[in-house]
């Protein structure tokens, strides 16, 4: 069978069964044995087992030979040799484990320029047309117009309040307060001040007197009286 046929058949098999990232890679420049390599994932043993299945049942429809299947047993991977080519069925934590990609993968093969949606290809095509409807989305949100916030509206509220106080501080300054009223003191009151202060003058200039006769020499009134006693008899 012809290599380009049989790489065909072998991917339209692995879609059937909803194989993931079906890869194909050209081998030619690094080895005699075989001249394509196809690597897919299954989620799960038994979908390996039913791509294997579908894989061999195809190429036998189709007139090719297959060599060999192996790793039927476990289905975490299977080999299906097809002599011209090998496909590596893996699981996705084994696929990422061996990385056979980075031991084969070269080469890769195109599918044609209808490229298979299934195949990692067929995604890379399938990329940019998301990119774009990404890239006009963010086109229309740029058009869109802002949503004004009312923050500084508070802020002047704010203002307006503190300009608010000092004028409130400054009526309550302004309110006048009651005078002071001087109230008349009664006439008697006053007179029987000014006597109070009249016996405390003459209380006071009483001890002035006495000291001034003192020092004139003048006796007191008894020794005058003894005096005149003496002289009677």
């Amino acid at each position: 069978m012809d290599i380009k046929k049989l790489q065909t058949v072998v991917v339209d098999a692995l879609e059937d069964v909803k194989g993931q990232e079906i890869v194909l890679f050209d081998t030619t420049h690094l080895t005699s044995l075989f001249d394509r390599i196809a690597v897919v994932s299954g989620t799960s043993n038994r979908q390996t087992k039913a791509l294997a299945a579908s894989v061999r049942d195809k190429v036998k429809e189709a007139g090719g030979d297959v060599v060999g299947l192996e790793g039927e047993e476990t289905g975490e991977w299977v080999l299906v040799d097809l002599g011209d080519m090998i496909v590596h069925i893996m699981q996705p934590a084994i696929r990422q484990y061996y990385r056979l990609e980075e031991i084969w993968g070269d080469k890769p093969v195109k599918l044609g320029a209808a490229k298979r949606k299934s195949t990692a290809e067929g995604l890379e095509a399938a990329a940019p047309k998301s990119k774009s409807k990404h890239l006009a989305a963010n086109q229309e949100q740029e058009d869109a117009k802002p949503v004004r916030e009312r923050k500084p509206a508070a802020k002047k509220s704010a203002a307006a309040d503190g300009a608010a106080k000092p004028a409130r501080k400054a009526a309550a300054k302004k309110i006048p307060t009651g005078a002071t009223v001087k109230v008349a003191v009664p006439k008697a009151a006053a007179a029987e001040a000014k006597a109070a202060k009249a016996a405390k003058a003459a209380n006071a200039a009483a001890p002035k007197r006495a000291t001034k006769a003192a020092a004139e020499g003048e006796a007191p009134a008894k020794k005058v009286i003894r005096r005149i006693k003496k002289a009677d008899e």
